[in-house]
């Protein structure tokens, strides 16, 4: 279904309003994704809560590694909190219109998250890195004003990055269509919309992703191949599991995350579909965030025992009322 995007601008150089493309004409298939879109989000919303509750109360999860695992749990609750709730939205109403501004904090918020992402992941990996194959100096190297000047770096990388992107692109006009063919306000849909020359926005956005998503990735895999080399020459069989035990569940996130969003951003234009650009990005809004409190649960004794000893305190205090 077209848009009359006459209807949604304010004068003939410039569109005000947006509208998020229709997934299907059949509402048992939109009706089917809603579903699992809102299982999805959630179970990341209450796995997440509960994982940055649990190492917040329990005094032996007070450590660098948890610290960077409670900031990557909020940060995926803001995460899909900015995008899911809208593409549930669109999904099942006729309502799929955003104003100007309501895409531009939707997109700030997005890249924000995910930028910020990118680098908590690069912090846990040189966390581990140091762990493993620097622990007699682990303590004073990790110390709690070097990971929370880390999680700052992440976190004003984000805001940095995002306020950049989302500035540079909104103050391109936009002539019409109107409709933008993806799930919310992604960047190269949205700037697939503005009138004239993108080329600058386009060689941005790489350079953004480049700087952004694949240094940190590089520095992941730098620190790994590190800690595979210290691990090999380990003489105990024992501590071998053990090292490698505590590095696998962050090994997958890594997996799960880069390889979606890279698959993204890091592909040339040419290469870009809608629809394998829709599910890449429904991948790594919903699904990622769902999977990783499961996958860091369910993988981490330490994490099993702190979420058993908060939902036995919950129950307590919900009996005592």
């Amino acid at each position: 279904m077209s848009i009359n995007c006459s209807l949604w601008q304010e004068n003939s150089l410039s569109v005000k309003r947006f509208a998020f493309a229709k997934f299907s004409e059949v509402p048992g298939e939109c009706f089917l994704l809603f579903t699992l879109i809102l299982l999805m989000f959630l179970v990341s919303l209450t796995g997440n809560s509960l994982i940055a509750l649990a190492i917040c109360t329990s005094p032996a999860l007070h450590t660098p590694m948890y610290f960077f695992l409670a900031n990557l749990s909020l940060l995926e609750i803001g995460y899909t909190c900015s995008v899911i709730p809208k593409m549930l939205q669109s999904l099942v109403s006729e309502a799929r219109g955003i104003s100007r501004e309501g895409c531009a904090t939707q997109m700030f918020f997005f890249i924000f998250f995910g930028i910020t992402e990118c680098c908590l992941l690069a912090a846990m990996a040189f966390d581990r890195y140091m762990a493993i194959c620097s622990p007699l100096h682990y303590a004073t190297r990790m110390s709690r004003g070097v990971c929370a000047h880390l999680a700052i770096v992440s976190w004003g990388m984000g805001c940095i990055v995002g306020l950049g992107q989302t500035n540079f692109i909104f103050s391109l006009n936009f002539c019409g269509p109107c409709e933008i063919d993806h799930f919310f306000c992604d960047l190269p849909p949205v700037l697939a919309l503005a009138c004239g020359d993108t080329s600058q926005n386009e060689a941005a956005i790489f350079v953004a992703a480049v700087l952004c998503i694949f240094s940190p990735f590089l520095l992941i895999i730098s620190s790994y191949v590190r800690i595979l080399i210290a691990v090999l020459v380990m003489p105990s069989r024992e501590g071998r599991h053990k090292a490698l035990s505590t590095c696998s569940s962050h090994l997958l996130v890594v997996t799960l995350f880069y390889g979606s969003t890279s698959a993204t951003y890091l592909r040339p234009k040419s290469d870009h579909s809608p629809e394998v650009d829709k599910l890449l990005a429904l991948f790594y809004t919903a699904v990622t965030s769902m999977l990783n409190p499961i996958i860091y649960s369910l993988r981490n004794k330490e994490v099993k025992a702190a979420l058993r000893k908060t939902l036995s305190l919950k129950k307590v205090l919900i009996m005592n009322r």
